[in-house]
Order: structure tokens, then C-alpha cells, then sequence
């Protein structure tokens, strides 16, 4: 699974990455919208983070809530069962398979966690691109509202795909985030169903490292640039 991920500036795209947003949409300048976001280096379920969808109008960078919470849902309680959705069930489990078909994100990270040991004694570790390069995760997107309540708000959610793990990330986990190149975004948010489906069973492996960091990301309370930096076991 993916359970804490951050992202953090500061972000350069490579011309291959700014030639496929650009067919996304040529007013998206994703580097400038994140950049200009405080860093994050400790999302976690339930938190608002920047996710990229097409909406009314067009591609954007949207904050939605981390855990995907379907339209019929009667408490928004049941995303925090949903901050991950299985690339091999993605489409046909009741929770996801509709988002799968018409709402389809890419999710922007730094780097991802994962932990290893015995339960009490668990160490992080932070995986990320050797040249620290943007990763645009697959994701789903959601809206919801509390029917009960008159004044409600429509709150928007999300999703991150996983699937198995490369060689590096194998070390720490045996899920990882599904990790979509630049040729791949453009069809995984717009292509039909079959065409995204097919695409899952086509995305290459990503070039990977990871270092242990300071057990004080294992709390939802913790920020700041220390919990990324390396530390010595």
C-alpha cells in the first residue's frame, strides 16, 4: 500500500513532461501551481493534497481529500478504507469502478514511504526518483455529499492505485504506487476504460532509490524537510 507520500518544491519538468501537460491543457504550468504550494513532506490519509483532473474547466491542479469515498457512501468515514485502490480490481470493485470508468487523476509526489520490521519497531524508509523528478501517481477521484444534512458541501476525494512493486521498492514492500510516465498521461485521464485498463498492464518499471529516515514521520503530527533526509542505522 501507499500511506504517506510528500511533495515538495522545488519542481523542474523535463520538456518531455511540459510537452505532455501541454496536450493536456496549454495553461497548466504545474510546476509554477506546485511550487507555489507549501511543501509537504508527510501527507497522510484524510489530509487535502494537489490532485490533477479534468474538470468544467479542463485539466487543473485541484486540493482533494485523501481517501476516496464513492457517491453512494453514507459516511465519508469509509475513504479512510480507501486511500488505496488494487490496479488488478480497479475495475470492478463496487468502491472504485465507477471513478475508474469517468474519473480518472494523476497525483504529484516527491517520494513515497513504507516501513519495515517487527510492529513497535517498525523503520521508514523514503523511496524517489535518483534525480529527484516529479512522479505523477494514477489515482480516482470522487464527489460526495452528506445527504442527511441541507447545508452540505460537495467534498471531493481521491485514490492512489498500486501495484507491484520494482526491484528497488521490493526491498521495502511488496505494493507501490502505479507510477505513470509522461506518454501515459493523457491516456490514462481521458482514454475509455479498455484503453486505461490496458495501459495498467503496459506501465513500465520506475528507476528508484530509498534511504531510511527518522522514525518522527510515523506520526500525522510530524512536518519539515528532516523527515526526508537520510539518517544512519
Amino acid at each position: 500500500m501507499c500511506g504517506r507520500y510528500a511533495q515538495y518544491a522545488p519542481i523542474e519538468l523535463t520538456e518531455e513532461e511540459e510537452s505532455a501537460l501541454h496536450d493536456l491543457n496549454a495553461e497548466l504550468d504545474l510546476a509554477g501551481v506546485l511550487n507555489q504550494r507549501e511543501p509537504r513532506f508527510n501527507i497522510c490519509p484524510t489530509q487535502t493534497a494537489p490532485v490533477i483532473a479534468r474538470g468544467e474547466a479542463g485539466v487543473e491542479v485541484k486540493g482533494l481529500r485523501w481517501g476516496l469515498v464513492p457517491g453512494w457512501a453514507k459516511d465519508i468515514k469509509i475513504g479512510t478504507h480507501a486511500i488505496n485502490a488494487r490496479q488488478e480490481s480497479v475495475e470492478v470493485k463496487p468502491m472504485f469502478r465507477a471513478a475508474f470508468k469517468k474519473r480518472r487523476a494523476l497525483v504529484p509526489a516527491s517520494g513515497f514511504f513504507e516501513w519495515t520490521g517487527e510492529k513497535g519497531h517498525k523503520q521508514p524508509w523514503i523511496i524517489y526518483p535518483p534525480d529527484h523528478t516529479l512522479m505523477l501517481f494514477a489515482g480516482l477521484w470522487e464527489a460526495w455529499k452528506d445527504t442527511t444534512d441541507p447545508a452540505a458541501e460537495w467534498i471531493k476525494t481521491f485514490t492512489i492505485l498500486t501495484g507491484l512493486p520494482g526491484k528497488v521498492s521490493g526491498d521495502i514492500h511488496d505494493r507501490q504506487p502505479v507510477i505513470l510516465p509522461p506518454t501515459m498521461w493523457e491516456t490514462w485521464l481521458d482514454g475509455t476504460p479498455e484503453e486505461a485498463a490496458s495501459l495498467l498492464e503496459a506501465v513500465p518499471e520506475a528507476e528508484l532509490v530509498y534511504h531510511p529516515v527518522t522514525k518522527a514521520v510515523s506520526s500525522p503530527k510530524s512536518q519539515g524537510r528532516q523527515l526526508i533526509e537520510p539518517i544512519t542505522l
